[in-house]
């Protein structure tokens, strides 16, 4: 008869036990070095290494370097945080674009360098680019997930360089540089953009905003400059990709050529009576705010009043997710 050492029970359950342990460890600190000098030498790699539906933030760490990729941080890897070494010399880089890709007629949503599908994404010190050129439509990042955080982050591209989507989903850019020609911060999504620099490179449109019906808030810009390129003549703040579009400055300096008019109804005249498009103490140059089309707001004190961050972003339990480091 076949007889078990109760010795050998004992020792195989350990064993068992500590492999189990070990399986489940949940590392909460990652490091990423392009050039081998961490454990990962991929942003993707730490990502897909990371535990899905963590209990908390998972940091990745990410020494200077360029790491030519798509990042993908999916919605089953909430609470990362991506802390680079420095925003100039920590570099998330590709240059996919829609006709490169050429894969239907939503071919934009597929080209982002840094795709956020991850509820409570933090990004601080570090540039996200978009290298296609001026080719049509390329995303460098897009966002649809909720209180996602990016602080001192470079966003360079040409055309739909940041989207920001999901219906009532809220994203917050504190002293952030966003630059583009065409459409370069554009859809459905709530973001504030606090202290942040908007750099236009063409004449074009800075905003295309979607925002839904019934969502208050959409694009929001508080305490922010407004920049463009050497031979750069005439920018609009923005036009409505869908009808109830809202885009909101407060405090803004107007650096760059803002047309007089302000806002383009992007051929959609029905938008005159759906669109939110508003200013508040708007300053420079390009403030010419009493010749902005008649559809459009200069708000009141008590009005620009409601836009805080708290009322805007600030649904979440304290700590307010949205305050910064």
């Amino acid at each position: 008869m076949f007889r078990i050492n109760s010795t050998s029970i004992f020792i195989g359950s350990l064993l068992f036990c500590l492999s189990s342990l070990a399986q489940g460890a949940i590392d909460y600190h990652m490091t990423v070095a392009q050039d081998g000098t961490a454990e990962y030498k991929s942003i993707q790699a730490a990502i897909d290494n990371a535990k899905a539906f963590v209990d908390k933030p998972i940091t990745i760490q990410i020494k200077n370097g360029i790491y030519h990729e798509k990042v993908h941080v999916y919605e089953w890897t909430p609470k990362l945080t991506f802390v680079g070494e420095s925003v100039e010399h920590t570099i998330i880089r590709y240059g996919d674009h829609f006709n490169k890709l050429n894969i239907g007629r939503n071919s934009t949503f597929h080209t982002p360098t840094l795709q956020v599908d991850g509820n409570d994404f933090h990004a601080y010190n570090l540039t996200v680019e978009n290298t296609a050129g001026e080719v049509g439509q390329a995303v460098a990042v897009a966002v649809n997930a909720d209180r996602v955080l990016f602080d001192n982050v470079k966003l360079l591209g040409n055309q739909d360089t940041l989207y920001v989507t999901g219906e009532g989903k809220r994203s917050y850019f504190k002293n952030c540089y966003v630059e583009g020609t065409t459409d370069f911060i554009f859809g459905g999504g709530t973001a504030v953009f606090d202290h942040c620099t908007i750099h236009a490179k063409s004449n074009s449109y800075i905003t295309a905003a979607s925002t839904p019906e019934k969502i208050p808030y959409g694009l929001v810009f508080i305490d922010s400059k407004l920049t463009a390129a050497e031979g750069v003549s005439e920018v609009y703040l923005g036009r409505p990709w869908r009808e109830f579009a809202k885009t909101v400055f407060i405090n803004t300096q107007i650096d760059a050529p803002i047309v007089a008019k302000g806002w383009d109804d992007w051929s959609k005249p029905n938008a005159h009576n759906t669109t939110f498009y508003a200013e508040y103490a708007s300053k420079g140059k390009g403030a010419n705010t009493k010749q902005r089309v008649s559809w459009s707001h200069q708000l009141s004190e008590e009005q620009a009043a409601l836009y805080t961050l708290k009322m805007i972003l600030g649904r979440a339990p304290l700590p307010l997710w949205y305050q910064t480091r």
